[in-house]
């Protein structure tokens, strides 16, 4: 063996020594959860503002890296009779915005409905319909969030094939900010972010213009309609009050 070699030994030995005396320094995980389908009943019992509260207690055990036990093998089988979900979703497509993942949620849980930019249209507001007032979910939640390249996109009003068209809908959140004083462009972190809750906002407005089911349902007491903005950099999700 070489003198490297002869080295590298002595080394791995006296490490394995301290190892076997100290042991691994490694904190206890917290015990996990372990859930079940919601059913019918538990769903009409609850309030929408639970459903908020519940939401955001989960997001803080994603952030935290606590993981949920589920038997998905089981909830799919308790499942198949019907869905009893708490919250409808409108996400971006962005890959790294995992949804139920981000609400520590999993089957049966959430409806989710996804699009670049977050934005309703026809299809997404029959969805949140169906989601509401035939499933009974007590929440619409629009989640967008930091550095969307969508939002980016229609700052800089790019032009792509069917891109250019989507992005139409998001151009009103960058034109509402016109007046404002720093630099309008994708390249600014702070205007970007500006732009993706304005274009929550005006989502938000726009769902309860179009959808009169939604909008009473919500003047009901029986639904509650928000946004949130998920933070790609540490994983929290900022509520919109």
């Amino acid at each position: 063996m070489t003198e490297e070699g002869e080295k590298k030994k002595r080394i791995s030995q006296v490490l394995l020594a301290i190892l076997l005396v100290t042991g691994p320094a490694v904190a206890e995980p917290p015990a996990p959860l372990i859930e079940r389908v919601l059913t019918r009943k538990e769903q009409e019992a609850l309030k929408p503002d639970e459903v908020v509260r519940l939401l955001k207690e989960r997001n803080k055990r994603f952030v935290s890296g606590t993981l949920t036990c589920r038997d998905h093998s089981a909830r799919v089988r308790k499942a198949v009779s019907g869905q009893f979900p708490k919250a409808m979703i409108l996400s971006c497509v962005d890959s790294r915005v995992p949804v139920e993942d981000v609400f520590d949620r999993g089957i049966g849980d959430i409806f989710v409905a996804r699009v670049a930019g977050n934005f309703e249209n026809t299809d997404i507001l029959g969805s949140m319909e169906f989601a509401t007032k035939i499933s009974g979910a007590k929440l619409v939640l629009v989640l967008g969030h930091e550095h969307c390249g969508a939002v980016k996109a229609a700052i800089d009003q790019a032009q792509l094939g069917n891109i250019t068209e989507m992005l139409k809908n998001i151009a009103p959140a960058v034109k509402s900010l016109s007046d404002y004083e720093g630099k309008q462009s994708s390249s600014n972190p702070e205007f970007v972010h500006l732009v993706a809750e304005k274009n929550i906002q005006l989502t938000i407005e726009d769902i309860r213009k179009r959808s009169p089911i939604l909008k009473d349902l919500e003047a009901k007491g029986k639904l509650k309609i928000v946004g949130a903005v998920y933070d790609m950099d540490t994983g929290e999700v900022e509520f919109l009050d």
